[in-house]
């Protein structure tokens, strides 16, 4: 098990529990490329990237079963292309303890339990989508559905405020306590990609 720390800029540091199984896993060549496309596209708009340092932001999943969801890996906003050793198979995970359970040759991050939380509560979500865009976040903050300013980003809190939210089948949620971060989800990962553009071109 790895313990992984996260700056949080009121209190520090938070622990984030992640059991890794580092091995290859395999998934259909269908499923990459549905994942691959809409994630290039995000990437060539800055949705999904890196700043200055290298921090890679933005993460794309679809379920597989159940609530068991493949995920682009950690740190893989530096990357413009992916492969799919660059994701991992999320596969158990426990909210309140900040645990995720995957496989793969790369590890999932902490913004995976985000995408835990709308797969848990809603079964007609098939596909989640993460970006960061400080212009959208800031026009549609506390405008479309947004999770409590308190929680943030990479705590427990902020996972079940997201699923609060995502009870219904709004299709997006605004990160209140992550500036800049944004969730979209639908039945498809098409739907998903397309209920974010369409608030992205209202910027």
């Amino acid at each position: 098990m790895e313990t992984n720390k996260q700056q949080n800029n009121n209190e520090g540091y938070i622990k984030f529990n992640l059991y890794w199984e580092q091995k290859k896993f395999d998934f259909s060549d269908e499923q990459f490329k549905l994942l691959n496309t809409t994630r290039e596209k995000l990437y060539q708009l800055n949705l999904i990237g890196a700043y200055t340092g290298g921090i890679g932001f933005g993460n794309i999943s679809i379920r597989e079963v159940k609530n068991r969801f493949i995920i682009s890996g950690s740190a893989t906003g530096n990357f413009s292309e992916l492969k799919k050793e660059h994701y991992a198979l999320v596969d158990k995970f426990n909210i309140n303890e900040n645990l995720i359970h995957c496989i793969g040759l790369s590890k999932a991050s902490s913004e995976s339990l985000s995408h835990a939380a709308i797969y848990a509560i809603n079964p007609e979500a098939n596909a989640v989508i993460h970006v960061h865009h400080k212009k959208m976040w800031e026009k549609y903050v506390n405008t479309l559905p947004t999770s409590d300013k308190k929680a943030e980003f990479g705590t427990p809190e902020i996972a079940l405020k997201i699923q609060k939210l995502a009870k219904a089948d709004n299709g997006i949620i605004i990160m209140g306590g992550h500036p800049e971060g944004i969730i979209s989800y639908g039945k498809t990962i098409e739907l998903a990609f397309r209920t974010l553009i369409k608030y992205y071109n209202k910027i």
